[in-house]
């Protein structure tokens, strides 16, 4: 499984990007996580407010820090 954060790498995406690993552990997953901080590159995936979360190239939670709960809810389906 592939994530990505999307975010310039403020405490936010650091946030995002803790709470999604923490997740994925949670739930004995192994993951990829990619953090995308070039502004064009998140243009180009259509994210238009930040933080932004992408599973297996889908954007699932835009603009808001899920916490780890949120995410796990996310990963399990």
């Amino acid at each position: 499984m592939k994530l990505k954060i999307y975010g310039s790498g403020c405490k936010k995406c650091q946030q995002l990007t803790a709470n999604a690993q923490e997740a994925a552990e949670a739930l004995g997953l192994t993951v990829d996580i990619e953090k995308v901080t070039d502004v064009n590159a998140i243009i180009d995936e259509g994210v238009m407010r930040t933080p932004a979360l992408g599973v297996d190239d889908n954007i699932v939670i835009e603009d808001k820090v899920a916490s780890a709960e949120e995410i796990k809810q996310l990963l399990k389906e």
